[in-house]
Formats: C-alpha cells, structure tokens, sequence
C-alpha cells in the first residue's frame, strides 16, 4: 500500500458550493463547516472560479468530487484527465476527494451519465484496478460513492454492499455513503433501505451524502425514484439518516444540492438539520 495523504473531513455538515453563495458563504456560513465542489468545474488555469476556490480554500476544508473518471469503464482512465485531477488536487491539497463506483465512457466517447456496472468478480477486478491507478497518481486515498440505481444486472454475483466492502478491503479505498442513494435504489428495486446501511461498512466511510430525489411512475404504475439533486431531503431519508448517525456517530456529511438551487437560506436551513442530528461538533 502506497503512503499516502489521509486528510479528513470535519464532523459536521458541508454545503455543495455554488458560485451564486460564494458572498452568502463568506458572510455568514451558519452551520455549514466544509464546502464541497465538483473537480470538473475546476480544472482550467485561471479566472475567477480558481479565485474564489482559493478564497474558500483559505477559510473552509474543501472536498473535491469528481464526476468524470468512469472508474467503472472498460477502458483505461484517461491520462489527461486523471493529469488535470492530479493538478487541482496538489495546489488544492483538499480534505477529500471521491468519485462514483458507475461508468460513464465507452469507445473514446464521453457519455454525460453515471451508468451503473453488474457486481461481478470481473468488474471488481477492473474497479480496484482502476482506484489503484488513481491514488497512484494523486498519492492520497480516494473514497468511492455507492450509486443510485434503476435496475439490476442478472449477472451480478454479490450484493452492492459486498462489493464496496471487497473494493474498500482490495485497494484501501474509503466510501462516501449517499443515502438518499440507498432510499432511491431500495425503493426502485424493492428493497428496505435500513437493512442495507445495517451491513453497510462503516469503518470505511469517510463521507455522508444527502440530497433530493424527483418521485414518478413507471409504466406498470410503481413508484420510480429519480436522483435529481433539485429538491430538499425527504422526511424518509432524514430517518435513514439519524438512525445511522445514532448507531454509528457522526459523520461528515454534505448537502447536495446541484439542479434548481435555492438561495443560500434554504441550504442552511437543510445543513442546520443535519447538525442536530449530528450533535455537538467534537
């Protein structure tokens, strides 16, 4: 196993960070103690993005998200991209970064989706393969986000959970723990939410995330759950939520909040809730 940077997060809640909040955040952040961005906003080589990145960097822990590896893909990582990570996160040094166990690359195209990857010993392979790669080139520890899913794969061999756990043990890796994922996945697939955060690897988390999710029909007339990140947290997923935490201990936790974004007093309002479940900062 490589050495490599383990910086961590606050126990507290944390904000996806908007350029529309960056006045809002430095005049009054109430409870929110981290910011959260999405490393793909952030790889060019100037402007004001970067600046007002730095300026949060100097005040907040930043995490760092990234959407675009495929780490789930058939192929390769690409090296460019991986290099441009690699740049963000060394003058960044952030207290996080993560990305999704989903692939979104095929034959050179780019699909703008995080599509989901039957739980095979193959895929595993490939997957574990591929975080060896990138905390190779970052020199730090990752952690990998459970997806929302819609369907499952009838080759798959082990359950999700087993799955994160065996990439977690293989190569290292920390998990981001995306409950409102869990609450959409169970719903579609008809599955309990509670069970699954029951044999959920703790230990390896080292990140909460909560978000909205759009409710529709699918044309048998069931509930389809959609993971939109537009909306407040649901009364349901806030239960998951403190039932874990209570179980657990507190955890950082974000509020995802990336499609129809509300002004900044809607976002505190969210991140105040997830601080009285969490309790008292340590």
């Amino acid at each position: 196993m490589l050495d490599q940077i383990t910086n961590r997060l606050p126990t507290c809640p944390g904000i996806g960070y908007k350029p529309q909040h960056f006045a809002a955040i430095m005049a009054d952040a109430g409870p929110v103690g981290w910011l959260e961005v999405h490393a793909e906003n952030y790889m060019g080589a100037g402007g004001r993005p970067l600046a007002q990145l730095r300026h949060l960097a100097e005040r907040f822990p930043i995490s760092v998200h990234g959407v675009g590896l495929s780490i789930g893909g058939e192929g390769p990582l690409d090296a460019d991209h991986l290099d441009r990570l690699r740049q963000l996160v060394g003058w960044l040094n952030p207290a996080s970064f993560s990305e999704h166990l989903a692939w979104s690359t095929h034959d050179g195209a780019y699909l703008n989706d995080l599509l989901p990857l039957p739980y095979t010993p193959a895929t595993l392979t490939r997957v574990c393969d591929h975080i060896d790669r990138v905390q190779e080139v970052l020199g730090r520890r990752m952690l990998l986000e459970n997806p929302s899913t819609y369907l499952a794969f009838a080759e798959t061999a082990m359950s999700e959970v087993d799955f994160l756990a065996a990439i977690a043990q293989r190569t290292g890796c920390g998990l981001l723990l995306d409950v409102n994922n869990v609450y959409v996945s169970g719903i579609n697939q008809n599955y309990d939410p509670a069970a699954y955060l029951d044999a959920f690897p703790m230990h390896h988390v080292g990140e909460i995330h909560l978000g909205g999710h759009d409710e529709d029909r699918d044309d048998h007339g069931n509930r389809l759950l959609i993971d939109s990140h537009g909306a407040e947290v649901v009364d349901p997923v806030w239960a998951l939520y403190a039932r874990m935490i209570a179980k657990s201990g507190p955890q950082p936790t974000l509020i995802e909040w990336d499609n129809d974004v509300p002004d900044w007093p809607i976002l505190q309002a969210e991140a105040a809730r997830a601080a009285r479940i969490l309790g008292p900062v340590a």
